[in-house]
């Protein structure tokens, strides 16, 4: 079996992807154009990938392939309705990232509610030194306990976010996008409900028509002028140019995005002008990236191909 590995680096260098060699020969490309990427499929079996897009106009030029592994959870760069036609297995990974997105999550945040960006340049600046009392209170700050956390999708990554916010004294509600999910432990609400009483929404749902541009202007407007919201799933689910003006209005107070619109950001991109990091902290999409989730990743696609090979649709979906 001869397995292909696109976005190489995208899973980070300092993963140890040999392991694959068990399965017969393997390859190993960076991220790439597609007109290379069609080039180095052309004799796979297994294709091994992230972002590259798996549609009819790459694969037809892959005609030995039997399974495409993404190194993600969601499929939305994957033509599934094309994959059945031609009887290709996918299978994601789930689950790997949870720890490190949750961790991520309150890192975001309390590095906003804090206002940790301004006391640490406040004291490497001097100003520390030269002030008469041993506390500054420049920046006022709040505690989580007693606040209303709430939480857009409910999975693996939102349930563990929601278990860290209750342990630090908040409220915990949360709004299905699909509509399907409940929860013995935790309040469901609907969207509404949920933008006006939260004073803080972290977003953990997948990219679908349901959620593109779910917070805009209109979301915006209906919350908390004190709220923060923290974004660390896809981010299309947030419209950048509506979130710098709900930022630069005074409509909501913060931000915290790990992701963005288009990735990498894009120069003409909005939240760019916002250099005030009490108001928006933007990390460029790492909050999956912790060296025990890519290698939790790695061995996660290892065990789906030996699980295709055994029969077994382990994280596959199910186009037969």
């Amino acid at each position: 079996m001869k397995i292909v590995i696109l976005d190489r680096n995208s899973l980070g260098m300092d993963i140890d992807l040999t392991m694959f060699g068990d399965f017969g020969t393997y390859e190993e490309h960076d991220v790439a154009d597609r007109a290379d990427c069609k080039k180095w499929i052309a004799d796979a079996e297994v294709i091994v990938f992230n972002k590259t897009r798996m549609d009819e106009d790459m694969l037809q030029h892959a005609p030995k392939v039997k399974l495409l592994c993404i190194t993600a959870t969601g499929f939305d760069n994957i033509d599934v309705e094309y994959c059945k036609r031609r009887g290709i297995g996918v299978a994601n990974v789930r689950g790997y990232s949870t720890p490190a997105v949750a961790q991520h999550t309150f890192t975001l945040a309390l590095y906003l509610l804090e206002k940790i960006g301004y006391y640490d340049n406040y004291v490497k600046s001097g100003a520390y030194c030269k002030q008469l009392g041993f506390s500054n209170f420049d920046r006022v700050y709040t505690e989580l306990e007693g606040k209303t956390w709430g939480i857009v999708g409910l999975g693996n990554i939102g349930t563990k976010v929601a278990e860290i916010a209750t342990v630090f004294g908040c409220k915990v509600i949360y709004y299905s996008a699909s509509g399907s999910h409940d929860s013995a432990t935790y309040e469901r609400v609907d969207f509404p409900t949920l933008l006006a009483q939260s004073d803080f929404i972290s977003i953990h749902c997948p990219l679908s028509d349901r959620t593109r541009n779910l917070f805009e202007e209109n979301a915006f407007r209906a919350m908390k002028k004190s709220a923060i919201v923290i974004n660390v799933a896809r981010g299309p689910v947030v419209n950048d140019q509506d979130l710098y003006e709900a930022l630069v209005s005074g409509e909501i107070a913060a931000a915290g995005l790990d992701v963005l619109g288009v990735e990498p950001m894009e120069e003409s991109n909005p939240l760019g002008k916002i250099k005030d990091s009490e108001k928006l902290l933007i990390t460029p999409h790492m909050a999956w990236a912790s060296v025990e989730a890519r290698t939790r990743c790695a061995e996660e696609i290892y065990k789906n191909i030996q699980a295709f090979l055994n029969k077994e649709a382990r994280n596959r979906l199910d186009i037969e």
